[in-house]
């Protein structure tokens, strides 16, 4: 298969299939890495009204982009609808202290495919032929409080009477490093409209910092071609069908737009942009600079739509004339053909049309979410060679620990938009579904983060760019397994290299996280955002411990990965046995410490935060959440084989159970499996609690929504849990949508909606629970239904919630687009699929950031196993 051998060919350094990708950001604009102000306050000091006219130190961004690897060159696709005030050179949206519930980005597209090596891509976008609202934006939502929703760019009415532009871009590699491009338009409204389409090639800015011989390339612009020369490059070049004029500027910043200061080149980034808008003289006539742009000016009837034909290529000689006609065609009609042919191995006959579309549509997500990431944090601290210094307090504030990191990287980002840098704990989920189709991408990202230039000296792996030194749950040494087996079990190289670097990393836990040294742990918000009654990131209300259920319940789980891993690899090599007997026991003592320091409630049947005060009292924090839930993946299984095979391992066992009585319930359980071997089961639950457990999780009262489980019980609807500390009251309500609470940004809720990542672990938890008992063990489900089910189909039923969540149902609608007529049976919308961050914890409609394709895309997973 012409797709897996661009794989092999790729992984095996034969031919470098990845070198050109969909890696230019969707914003590099209000980030961390651009952000030079004293306080902190990026999205302030490098805003929208700026990205057009000001270069990025970092990296750059743009539309439907893509770039080579290292990010020399970048291409993306300029529009302008003759009404609005500026090119739409990028995404338009707000920012966190814009948005009634946090950054929002404000426009509509879709990743619609991509193959892992990108030799095949599609993206769309819907662009009105109004002027785009942004002011309308700004002033609406930032006069809305957080109990009313955002206002969307839907709700102008920019797209009544169909008045709007569907511009689709695909792309095809006919080599490494030659990719055909065709752009098509559409005019769906009722009148005939005029739009500019600017495909836009320039190269990234990396001379203008200070630093030493860093000379300046240059692209070249005549009608039909941008020619552009690179040191380290060769020769680049962008060519357009019907010999449309070139504009060319300098991707420079105009200092005199932003400033009021004279600037370094005559015409700046934004010259094009002045040029189009407003026929200002404002491209070099000579037609050279560093950024230029194919200018189409395309008339259509309504109903009417246009193709422009584009091939971009890298040569060591000045190219030749291209192939823009039958050659290009043989090229889209081939990659399509063996992108359908790809998917159809990779997504299983067995789930159906709307299934499959979904599974594509999410793998191109996780595709198109991959970014070049470039920040030198030891310079961003000291500021730029020749450049003025950053403000002191800089090099107190934040990321100051973290000097050391130096990226230059392909990421796997959570959402290019809202959130354009990596983040520890969804690049682990982002990876178990990579491995499904990328499996070589996904052990390189895994290990990326565990390198000496990104984990800190101290072992803390960085958790995202807003605060690398936030400690995210350990789910690394979770998602390395599961890309291990979903590989086939075999890169035994790739298991060691992981490993040796989580015991740095389980170490700074064990040193930084269990501050009584009683075996169970604190984290602060651990992902879970605003979860708590008050911020668990930042200090307490009183003096005192949380001792938090979900921190102790992820690292009962990670010493459970360790083992896994330990025993995998001691099979092979017997030197990892003593590891193997390391993190049995670690698991053992964190394990019976959570019952032990009273996190467990017999009278609720649920785990709780505890917060232990200086005079040794404990305080549960009686709020039951996905806290008291996370417990129950730590669980794994032991078979008699491998305890035959690791004699020293079972001899430990044996020791801890004959004089340990303490630590019986979480080692002791045995039973048969199905093919009747000998098994034994470690698991934070016993067989009572785990039954007890279930019953409020399988509850429609409390956890159980048709979309899954939310995060918070509804018990808490209409009792909400308060509590008093430090003369200050604290309440967590059951919220199912967008959260009222200011905390994190107030744009993160997880006081009641469904999010897909620890659905997934829950899920997965149930199937380990299912594989040890079998149909023996039958639970009520949904509790209160009298039906009774085994293990296995629960972890089923669970699957097709969430699934069910992005396909239509029986009257057609997908409950992720809720109310909002348009999505649901607009022919142009309702067959394009979002992966919203979060989903309603009653109706499934999606919520917060809507291309959060990373761990969202996890359903993929949940697909391919239903129909395994």
């Amino acid at each position: 298969m012409a797709e897996r051998e661009r794989l092999a060919q790729a992984d095996s350094g034969e031919r470098n299939w990845r070198a050109w990708g969909p890696y230019l950001a969707e914003r590099a604009w209000g980030t961390v890495r651009e952000d030079y102000s004293e306080h902190g306050t990026a999205w302030d000091y490098f805003p929208h009204d700026h990205a057009r006219s000001r270069a990025y130190r970092w990296n750059d961004d743009g539309m439907a982009g893509v770039c080579d690897d290292r990010q020399t060159f970048c291409f993306a696709l300029a529009l302008w609808n003759g009404r609005d005030p500026i090119l739409k050179e990028r995404m338009f949206g707000l920012g966190g202290d814009g948005g009634n519930h946090g950054e929002d980005a404000k426009e509509y597209w879709w990743y619609q495919d991509s193959t892992p090596t990108h030799s095949w891509m599609r993206w769309r976008y819907h662009y009105p032929q109004t002027a785009f609202p942004y002011d309308e934006l700004v002033r609406v939502n930032g006069q809305r409080s957080r109990e009313e929703p955002e206002y969307e760019l839907i709700d102008t009415g920019v797209f009544d009477d169909d008045r709007f532009w569907v511009v689709t871009v695909d792309y095809a590699k006919a080599d490494v490093h030659d990719m055909g491009i065709v752009v098509t338009v559409a005019n769906r409204g009722p009148e005939e409209a005029t739009l500019h389409v600017l495909p836009t090639l320039w190269f990234r800015n990396t001379w203008s910092w200070g630093a030493a011989n860093r000379p300046v390339p240059v692209i070249t612009g005549s009608d039909g071609r941008l020619h552009g020369e690179h040191r380290t490059l060769g020769h680049i070049t962008l060519d357009g069908e019907a010999a449309p004029p070139a504009l060319v500027c300098d991707n420079e910043t105009n200092a005199q737009r932003l400033w009021g200061l004279p600037g370094t080149s005559t015409y700046p980034k934004d010259g094009i942009n002045d040029h189009v808008v407003a026929g200002a003289p404002t491209v070099n006539p000579a037609g050279t600079g560093t950024k230029g742009a194919l200018h189409y000016e395309v008339t259509l009837g309504p109903g009417e739509s246009r193709q422009i034909r584009l091939r971009l290529t890298r040569t060591d000689e000045a190219p030749g004339p291209p192939d823009l006609g039958d050659g290009l065609t043989a090229v889209l009609r081939d990659r399509l053909a063996e992108a359908d042919a790809y998917f159809a191995e990779v997504i299983p006959a067995a789930a159906s049309a709307e299934e499959a579309a979904v599974a594509r549509q999410g793998i191109a997500g996780l595709m198109w979410g991959k970014q070049f990431y470039h920040f030198d944090v030891k310079q961003w601290l000291h500021g730029d060679p020749g450049s003025a210094p950053p403000p002191p307090g800089r090099r107190y504030g934040r990321n100051n620990a973290w000097w050391h990191m130096n990226s230059f990287d392909v990421i796997s980002m959570p959402d290019p938009w809202e959130y354009p840098w990596y983040a520890a704990w969804d690049l682990a989920f982002h990876c178990v579904s990579i491995a499904r189709v990328d499996p070589g991408f996904a052990k390189a990202q895994l290990l990326l983060l565990l390198r000496e230039w990104y984990m800190h000296p101290n072992g803390q792996i960085p958790a995202y760019e807003w605060a690398f030194g936030d400690v995210n749950p350990p789910v690394h040494a979770w998602a390395a397994l599961n890309v291990f087996e979903i590989d086939g079990g075999r890169d035994f190289d790739f298991l060691a290299r992981v490993m040796h670097k989580l015991l740095l990393n389980f170490t700074w836990w064990v040193n930084r996280k269990d501050v009584g040294g009683n075996n169970v742990f604190e984290g602060g918000f651990l992902g879970l955002d605003n979860v708590g009654p008050f911020d668990r990131s930042a200090a307490l209300p009183v003096a005192g411990v949380l001792e938090q259920s979900d921190g102790t319940g992820w690292m009962a789980m990670y010493a459970l990965n360790l083992l896994d891993m330990s025993v995998r690899l001691a099979l092979h090599d017997r030197t990892y046995e003593d590891m193997a007997t390391k993190f049995f026991e670690h698991f053992a003592y964190i394990a019976e410490a959570a019952y032990r320091q009273g996190l467990w409630d017999d009278e609720d049947c649920f785990f709780y935060d505890v917060l232990r005060l200086p005079d040794g009292h404990r305080m549960p924090l009686k709020a039951r959440s996905i806290v008291g839930l996370l417990p129950l993946a730590a669980t794994t299984r032991l078979s008699a084989g491998t305890l035959n095979r690791l004699p020293e391992l079972a001899a430990r066992l044996r020791w801890l159970l004959a004089g340990q009585a303490e630590y019986a319930d979480v080692i002791s359980a045995r039973r048969l499996s199905a093919d009747g071997r000998q098994q034994r089961l470690l698991s934070m639950v016993g067989q009572d609690q785990l039954l007890r457990i279930l019953a409020r999780m399988l509850d429609p009262e409390e956890f159980l929504s048709p979309y899954g489980l939310r995060t918070l019980s509804r018990a808490h609807l209409e009792k909400p849990f308060t509590v008093h500390l430090g003369g200050s009251e604290f309440t967590v309500g059951y919220e199912p949508a967008e959260s009222t609470s200011g905390l994190f940004g107030g744009n993160s809720n997880w006081r009641g909606p469904v999010w897909m990542p620890v659905n997934y672990l829950l899920i997965e938890a149930l199937r380990e629970f299912a594989a040890f008992f079998g149909d023996d063990l039958m639970v009520e489900y949904p509790t209160g239904s009298q039906t009774k089910m085994p293990l296995s189909a629960v972890a089923d039923d669970l699957s097709r919630r969430l699934v069910s969540l992005f396909v239509p149902d029986s009257w057609g609608r997908r409950p992720i687009y809720g109310a909002q007529e348009v999505f649901q049976s607009h022919p142009d919308w309702k067959d394009l699929v979002s992966f919203p961050e979060y989903f309603h914890g009653d109706n499934g409609a999606g919520l917060g950031a809507w291309h959060q394709t990373g761990w969202t895309a996890l359903v993929v997973d949940l697909i391919l196993t239903l129909h395994r």
